[in-house]
């Protein structure tokens, strides 16, 4: 056994102790197992003469029920504190009661001639003094420990009585004399000064457990309320307690194995899980998009039908027109041919038949589309997109309200550019023009049905109140609104479209119902409840009743029209039919070069501005509407203020023939 050196640290004092503990049980166990090698009838037996928990030779070993063999403490530290679900340390398989455990005595034959013989063969090797590789129990790569008595014999034993080191021959004495019987042996120590102590040079015969290091007796009258033993007890508790943690660390790396295997097998069953529910979510989207695909086709075979109708129509009068072709070819070649006759009775009689003879004027009738196909067609898509697209963005926010976050003040959340308002059917005597085209939506999918169902929920649940509920609150609201710059005002971009059924008369919609103009020659449309018929005005086929909304109109310079917008339940003729001049309206008109804001038929005239894009920021629940001029620096036109309670439409008038409003297509 190699040179333990204690350092003055009663924490060092301790740690050194411990390993010089861990030191003497590894040369036991190194000697038992040299003996095992060395005995020819015990070779091969090292793996089953060690105990699987501390890693030793048996100490009083013990067989379990299953046949395994352990140290008797060993199992006793593993079981302690059970009262239940007793098991084998080695093969796991349990036992309904604690096992009464039985000494194998065969073992401890076995164990105790292998130590007996390893300890004889120390001895035999101390007496021969080391051999080649180690002398004296020192380590290897340090020099040996000198006798002191010769000084030139390495020594093989150290006497703690005599505080001297000595070769085997002047041990002798130590061996043979009865009165060396109390002299204290040990290993060979290069230093004996650090097994004193430094106060009382005296040696080391006791462990304060409290302090953590080792004391004379006569340091026992300072430390006489600590808890002391002697070097040996001492020595003895702290490798149980080494052999407990170790048994205890086994159990907790076997534990956190288990552990590991258990998360490792979890892993794999949420891969499975996301796996399947991947599976699952794309059959549903495949479903989605084929009822999509489904009802697309629905829509060209509506357009295909139109088209292939109209066509016939245009190959019957082609037809027609080619008859009443050939038949006046044969009327001219008749009247070439009487004008040929030299007879004159002849030339008579024939020249009063063919004068007799007359034929109509080519007529081609008036042959176009449906626009009720067409626009209604377009509409059914553009209604099945808004409604995907709300359907989209709702789950979005339900997935952001149930995310917890921290309260704070900002302004009211902004709804979907092209989201329709909750309440289709407006205050007032006529139904708007989206109930006219219910029929429309029973063609729809099932989806949209249910679509529809839960807006119509989420409108009843939603509160009545605005958000800004002090005046401050508001004016600060509208002042961020008239602060943002376009870009920032694109993210609640709605690209709006003209609805046909309330277009006037003279009204001519095209560009996919985005362009309106004047014509004194247009054949007008047909009657509908909804069609204004005192003024040239339209509204947008979108409504808004929540959110915030903004639409840009581009006109032309010097040109007679308005912009605003209205509730769906505004009349439809007489003098309150027109923009701004109800309560139900609020717009700004253009009159050459005179800007004018209308509401309620009060009127306010505006500065003027060069610019030919009209921006219109719609905040529902912030109560305000603003026409700004885009381009322009300073771009406020106007702004109303007022608390809206119907849907709000977007609407047009045009008053000279000619001029032009273009809505434009917005890109969020």
């Amino acid at each position: 056994m190699g040179t333990r050196n204690f350092p003055e640290s009663p924490g060092h004092s301790f740690v050194s102790l411990s390993r010089g503990l861990f030191r003497a049980l590894g040369a036991a166990a190194d000697g038992a197992m040299a003996a095992l090698e060395s005995e020819p009838g015990l070779s091969g037996l090292e793996e089953d003469l060690t105990c699987s928990i501390c890693l030793c030779l048996f100490s009083s070993p013990v067989t379990v029920p299953c046949g395994h063999n352990f140290c008797a403490s060993c199992l006793e530290l593993t079981w302690a504190g059970l009262s239940g679900g007793f098991s084998c340390p080695q093969c796991r398989a349990t036992f309904a009661s604690r096992p009464q455990l039985q000494k194998n005595t065969v073992l401890c034959r076995v164990v105790e001639q292998l130590q007996g013989r390893s300890g004889a063969k120390g001895e035999e090797e101390e007496e021969d003094g080391g051999g080649d590789g180690e002398a004296g129990g020192c380590w290897a790569e340090e020099p040996p420990v000198s006798c002191d008595s010769c000084q030139e014999a390495p020594a093989v034993q150290t006497c703690l009585t005599c505080t001297a080191s000595f070769c085997a021959e002047h041990l002798r004495p130590h061996r043979d004399s009865p009165a060396f019987r109390d002299h204290q042996l040990c290993p060979p120590l290069r230093d004996l000064q650090l097994r004193k102590c430094p106060q009382h040079n005296r040696l080391f015969e006791f462990f304060c457990s409290k302090h953590g290091v080792c004391i004379c007796s006569l340091c026992l009258l300072g430390h006489k309320l600590c808890p002391t033993s002697p070097l040996e007890q001492a020595k003895a508790t702290a490798q149980s307690m080494l052999k407990k943690k170790l048994v205890e660390l086994h159990n907790q790396g076997e534990r956190t194995a288990r552990a590991m295997s258990t998360v490792k097998t979890k892993q794999n069953q949420c891969a499975e899980t996301a796996s399947r529910k991947k599976e699952l979510i794309r059959n549903e989207f495949s479903e989605v998009k084929a009822a999509i695909e489904e009802r697309e086709n629905e829509i060209m075979k509506a357009i295909t039908e139109e088209e292939k109708r109209v066509w016939n129509k245009f190959d019957y009068i082609y037809s027609v027109l080619g008859n009443k072709k050939n038949e006046i070819q044969s009327l001219k070649d008749q009247i070439e041919m009487a004008l040929t006759e030299s007879d004159d009775v002849l030339f008579l009689k024939r020249a009063t038949a063919l004068q007799q003879t007359s034929t109509k004027e080519a007529y081609v009738p008036v042959v176009e589309m449906d626009p009720n196909v067409m626009h209604s067609t377009y509409q059914s898509a553009i209604t099945l997109k808004d409604i995907v697209k709300m359907s989209v963005i709702r789950s979005r926010e339900k997935k952001e309200e149930a995310k917890p976050s921290q309260p704070k003040i900002k302004a009211p959340p902004a709804a979907h550019p092209n989201k329709p308002c909750a309440g289709k059917k407006p205050h007032g005597q006529y139904q708007t023009h989206k109930e006219k085209t219910a029929p429309q939506a029973q063609t729809t999918s099932q989806g949209e049905t249910d679509t529809t169902k839960e807006k119509k929920k989420a409108a009843k649940v939603a509160p009545t109140t605005t958000p800004t509920t002090t005046a401050a609150a508001a004016k600060e609201l509208l002042d961020s609104f008239l602060k943002k710059p376009r870009e920032e005002l694109l993210q609640y971009a709605a690209n709006v479209t003209l609805d046909y059924n309330t277009a006037h008369s003279t009204l001519v919609l095209a560009e996919n119902y985005t362009r309106m103009s004047v014509s004194d020659t247009f054949p007008g449309h047909k009657y509908h409840p909804q069609r204004f018929t005192d003024y040239r005005q339209v509204l947008g086929f979108q409504c808004f009743k929540r959110g915030v909304h903004y639409w840009e109109v581009e006109l032309q310079q010097s040109s007679f029209c308005g912009i605003g917008v209205c509730y769906g339940s505004m009349e439809r003729q007489g003098p309150e039919s027109r923009l701004g001049r109800n309560s139900k309206s609020w717009c700004i008109e253009w009159l050459n070069s005179k800007i004018s804001s209308w509401h309620n038929d009060v009127e306010k005239s505006l500065p003027n501005t060069k610019a030919t894009k009209i921006g219109v920021l719609l905040h529902c629940e912030g109560g305000f509407v603003i026409f700004m001029a885009v381009g322009e620096k300073n771009n406020l036109i106007y702004k109303f203020k007022a608390q809206f309670t119907e849907a709000l439409y977007p609407a047009f008038w045009l008053f000279s023939s000619g001029a032009v409003l273009s809505l434009c297509h917005m890109n969020a």
